[in-house]
């Protein structure tokens, strides 16, 4: 499990400007207007979880008393999780008699406290810095997250405290028009993933052939595809070799091979699972699909030689099918029924030979990729755990059920949720899927992988 911290403070000091800047995205909004932040927002940040409070002790006003006592209880929740707390003053105003009262406060928790004095924007304000000394809670760092200034030594402060690495690579950033959507194919061998791959960059730069194992490296393409609307969809394709079970593997190509399928599967975005409609839905077929999910990715199905399922219903050969339709329902639950553990996947039925629905499947992995990014409120995300854990209480595990306190989003691509309970050996596998389906569906976000972090109470001497 990853450090917490929390940045703390009373209204309006920054505390949302220094989170947009340790994580380097425009996370949290920023206003000059006081309790604009209400809800405990969070990020992965350089080796922990990051969370953004509202402000301690809201004035009346604006705002409904009920509120400013719910604000300042998820502020006290999130210092009794936190590692690590930041309190941040505010170096313009001073050291104000609310900053002394949460200073108190801190010091009766225990917690380690790093004292950020903000707003250091100009030499007049070093003063505060000085003053800050005061509270009693040792060095302060003097910066401004507006400017940037200062922000390096809030990062090493923070890391040496943690006793985290203190040289983490710095991403580069990627424009969103010129980000390209990765996807992958993955499946057995012989089911078309290469025939699709070719069809969709409409050119035949990957060898089709009937004989399994064809593939063996997995093939990079960047392609640009253009809808019938005139859109242009900016990709980069992965093509793997098809996946066999490791007792089958006849020699280290192979094996190699295999290993650069499950690494395809990590870079991707959205990673599509190709089945063939005449051999169905099989064992195999769950078990890849097990490695999409096992790396957190959203995943689509994609019925492959629909054509051919087509007419074999058309010949007889499906006979106890009335309609098309019905023959295609009926494989889409079968599928459904046997991935289970990837709630609310899309399944598509797609020819490579006709071309049938491939503008779909792309279509379907950009909806599914812009699902990826949402923030779900913490007070709702509290609200549905309730609901879905009342609806059906989780087994009693050694004459004690499992229970959530509370729950706060971490990430996102894919999914983090951070359960703060009362025992993490106590959640099993089932109930986990039944929690993340329950999750999926009332925030709508069928085919988006969910994860589970765990914070169990510590055990009593």
């Amino acid at each position: 499990m990853s450090p917490i911290v929390a940045i703390v403070g009373r209204p309006n000091v920054g505390k949302s400007r220094l989170f947009n800047r340790l994580t380097r995205r425009r996370i949290s909004i920023v206003h000059d207007h006081p309790g604009v932040t209400r809800d405990i927002i969070s990020a992965d940040v350089d080796g922990y979880t990051l969370l953004d409070t509202g402000g301690f002790g809201l004035a009346p006003g604006d705002t409904p008393s009920k509120i400013i006592k719910a604000v300042d209880a998820q502020v006290m929740f999130a210092v009794e999780m936190a590692h690590l707390i930041l309190f941040v003053v505010d170096a313009q105003q001073g050291v104000a008699p609310m900053d002394e009262d949460i200073a108190k406060r801190l010091r009766k928790s225990g917690k380690r406290v790093v004292l950020v004095v903000n707003k250091v924007d100009h030499p007049r304000h070093d003063a505060a810095v000085s003053d800050a000394f005061r509270l009693g809670l040792g060095q302060p760092v003097a910066v401004s997250a507006e400017h940037g200034l200062g922000e390096e030594d809030v990062r090493l402060r923070v890391t040496r405290a943690l006793d985290l690495p203190d040289d983490a690579p710095e991403a580069e950033p990627v424009a969103e028009a010129d980000r390209r959507l990765r996807i992958c194919f993955i499946g057995r061998p012989n089911v078309g993933k290469s025939s699709i791959a070719n069809r969709v960059i409409g050119s035949d730069r990957l060898i089709v052939s009937d004989v399994p194992g064809t593939t063996r490296e997995a093939v990079d393409l960047d392609f640009d595809y253009k809808s019938k609307k005139g859109e242009v969809w900016k990709f980069s394709l992965t093509d793997t070799a098809g996946l066999k079970k490791s007792t089958k593997l006849a020699s280290p190509v192979e094996y190699f091979s295999q290993l650069r399928s499950v690494d395809a599967i990590g870079r991707a975005d959205v990673v599509y699972l190709v089945l063939d409609a005449v051999d169905g839905v099989g064992a195999q077929d769950k078990a890849i699909a097990g490695e999409a999910v096992k790396a957190h990715k959203p995943l689509i199905v994609v019925v492959n030689k629909w054509d051919l399922g087509r007419k074999a219903f058309a010949e007889g050969r499906v006979a106890k099918y009335e309609t098309e339709d019905h023959f295609r329902k009926a494989f889409a639950e079968a599928v459904e029924s046997m991935i289970f553990f990837s709630p609310g996947s899309p399944v598509l039925f797609t020819s490579a030979i006709t071309g049938f629905q491939i503008e779909a499947m792309l279509r379907a992995a950009r909806k599914l990729d812009g699902r990826l990014d949402q923030q779900l409120p913490t007070g709702e995300l509290n609200r549905v755990i309730t609901r879905v854990t009342e609806k059906m209480p989780p087994p009693k595990v050694d004459g004690i059920r499992f229970r959530i306190y509370y729950a706060v989003q971490t990430g996102t691509r894919p999914y983090r949720i951070k359960l703060f309970c009362n025992q993490t050996r106590r959640l099993g596998e089932s109930y986990r899927r039944y929690l993340e389906r329950g999750v999926v569906e009332e925030f709508d976000l069928q085919g988006c992988p969910v994860h589970f972090d765990l914070v169990g109470k510590e055990p009593r001497d």
